[in-house]
């Protein structure tokens, strides 16, 4: 395929066929490019009409070690990301506490280049067993599944957005690794092993190789079922799990008198229960799939204490664009009330009760809610442009904050 044919997988195209080639042999290059645009419509903290652009580049290679090197059953990818540009949830939520959830999900964790996968998969006893190991990103592996949602709490790896300083996804990168046990082609049970250090996190480590300081390890434990039911074979995934760190963190009940004076560990269960419902003419790439979210995080380090979810996507709308796809979701993140008591008492404190106060900790009570729509078109094989529209109903969790009406705009291209 020539470059910009509309029936490459590629832009660039297949190189006079030797891409596809290195691909058969075992070597797969991937060039991928995300951006996303957002501008809120109406509301928000700042109502003044703005909008703001983010995006990502990640640049990988998959090796199959097993074609290359005779290594049975044995993988290995290597990836480099660059995340750049500004964020919308800024401008719409108080700047003094920020927002719970980002209408622009590629956006954060450092906008910098970072070793983001460096890892090797190996499998054992007819892959019964896998191990895998070096740099990796837990949300790859636990609480995982696709999504096209541009609002960060409809997408995946869902117990690392609101315990980010415990559970780092994608692009943030640890020494780590898992161990799956795949009873059957359906079931599986894996545990992870990450070490954690606020290297990994900072902006300028992103290639930061070292463990030093080491404050603890996170590991993660998930029973997962993959089954496909009736004549249509229509997929499921189900994946219930919990996690536990042994890094200290500051317990919000024990504020006073300007600090904390208790710390405490980290701990936390997720619940994703994906399953395809109908099929358009037998054809199970299309019709309408079910996405139901849960995360449970501890009450005496987390922030954010317990979130919910739900979607509905709609493969192949149309025959004439049966692969485009339609997405509506909704999700509720509340606020640990111990939290909120520790910000009234830090204003107690520092005797500010004005909200108008620069240094007055607004109250983040209750819940932030987030709605989305999209159309993905699936334009080529190599592009994807997803138009959508958000709503942010209390950002934040700031009952002072008008709720916000975001439009956005997404395109994903395959070089």
């Amino acid at each position: 395929m020539r470059p910009l044919s509309m029936d490459s997988y590629y832009l660039f195209g297949d190189w006079g066929g030797y891409r596809s080639e290195l691909k058969r042999e075992g070597v797969d290059f991937q060039v991928n490019y995300t951006m996303e645009s957002a501008s809120n419509l109406a509301g928000g903290y700042n109502t003044s009409t703005t909008a703001r652009y983010t995006d990502q580049w990640a640049f990988g290679t998959a090796l199959d070690l097993e074609k290359l090197l005779n290594w049975d059953d044995t993988q290995f990818q290597f990836t480099i990301t660059s995340r750049n540009g500004r964020n919308l949830s800024q401008h719409i939520s108080d700047p003094r506490t920020g927002g719970l959830s980002s209408v622009q999900e590629v956006w954060g964790r450092g906008q910098t280049w970072r070793l983001t996968q460096f890892w090797v998969n190996k499998g054992f006893f007819d892959h019964l067993v896998e191990v895998k190991a070096g740099r990796v990103t837990t949300g790859e592996d636990f609480d995982s599944f696709d999504s096209k949602f541009q609002n960060l709490a409809l997408g995946s790896g869902q117990p690392g957005n609101w315990r980010g300083d415990r559970w780092f996804n994608w692009p943030v990168s640890q020494w780590g690794g898992r161990v799956k046990l795949n009873f059957t082609p359906e079931v599986y049970l894996q545990v992870g092993f990450y070490n954690q250090t606020p290297g990994n996190y900072d902006r300028g480590d992103g290639f930061r190789l070292d463990t030093s300081p080491t404050l603890g390890n996170m590991v993660p434990i998930e029973l997962g079922w993959k089954p496909v039911f009736g004549p249509d074979k229509l997929p499921g995934n189900y994946r219930i799990g919990a996690y536990y760190s042994s890094v200290n963190g500051d317990n919000y009940a024990s504020y006073g008198g300007g600090g904390y004076h208790d710390k405490n560990h980290a701990y936390g269960g997720y619940l994703l229960a994906q399953q395809q419902l109908t099929a358009t003419d037998g054809d199970n790439q299309r019709g309408l799939g079910l996405t139901v979210q849960a995360v449970m995080n501890d009450h005496k380090t987390s922030k954010m204490d317990n979130y919910h979810a739900i979607a509905l996507t709609w493969k192949g709308p149309m025959a004439s664009r049966a692969e485009d796809e339609v997405g509506l979701g909704a999700a509720r993140i509340h606020v640990n009330s111990d939290y909120a008591h520790m910000q009234r008492t830090a204003n107690a404190y520092h005797g500010v009760s004005d909200y108008r106060n620069p240094t007055y900790l607004p109250i983040q009570h209750g819940a932030e809610y987030n709605v989305e729509l999209y159309y993905n078109a699936r334009i080529t094989h190599w592009l994807n442009l997803r138009p959508n529209l958000q709503y942010v109903a209390s950002p934040g969790a700031v009952s002072g904050v008008k709720d916000a009406f975001i439009g956005g705009l997404s395109a994903n291209v395959n070089f």
